[in-house]
């Protein structure tokens, strides 16, 4: 009985978790040669604009520096490419459904009564066998964007999104940087061809 109880919590646990991960997507101008871009700075009057605090926007900054580097690229005052940024955030409303339920409504429930009429979720016409549980959350999306600075044009944008966590700092920067990996990773676009 007690493992029939904790079966809504643990399923609501796996969903929570499975929706963790980030969410990515990439954009590209097909007509870059993207091995031409060794080095890089930060557009701050892009960065300047982002709506995160300042505590994050460093994170993101470190977070994003790295990969470039790891990536092949250097810190540079002419830099080749620049580097901006920008996020959204929105707050999601998740309702959770277990189809837990035996007896008369319940259901498992067979026949005009189900097994004996009532049992695990079968208290009535008002129960139809299904537990809801709600969870809210904020999603947030994090924009990278590589302009092209003799251009004056974007030539590649990364975008990231996933719940974000708040109170915990360590949590908040591996979280940060997961993101930012995971955007970073699909630099540069695999264009056909090549």
């Amino acid at each position: 009985m007690k493992a029939l109880r904790l079966f809504p919590a643990l399923a609501a646990i796996l969903l929570l978790a499975s929706c963790s991960t980030v969410r990515v997507a990439s954009d590209y101008d097909k007509g870059t040669n993207f091995s031409e871009y060794k080095t890089f700075a930060f557009y701050k009057p892009g960065i300047d604009k982002a709506e995160i605090s300042d505590l994050d926007k460093k994170r993101v900054l470190r977070a994003i520096e790295a990969e470039m580097l790891a990536k092949g690229f250097t810190k540079s005052e002419n830099p080749t490419v620049l580097v901006s940024i920008f996020t959204k955030a929105k707050e999601r409303i998740n309702v959770y459904q277990n189809n837990f339920g035996f007896g008369r409504f319940g259901r498992f429930g067979f026949g005009p009564f189900g097994y004996g009429g009532f049992g695990f979720g079968g208290f009535g016409p008002w129960n139809n066998g299904f537990n809801n549980n709600i969870a809210r959350s904020t999603q947030g999306t994090l924009y990278i964007d590589l302009i092209d600075p003799e251009k004056n044009q974007l030539i590649w944008q990364g975008q990231g999104s996933a719940p974000l966590v708040t109170g915990n700092v360590e949590k908040r920067e591996e979280r940060i940087n997961l993101i930012v990996k995971e955007i970073m990773g699909v630099y540069p676009p695999q264009v056909a061809g090549n």
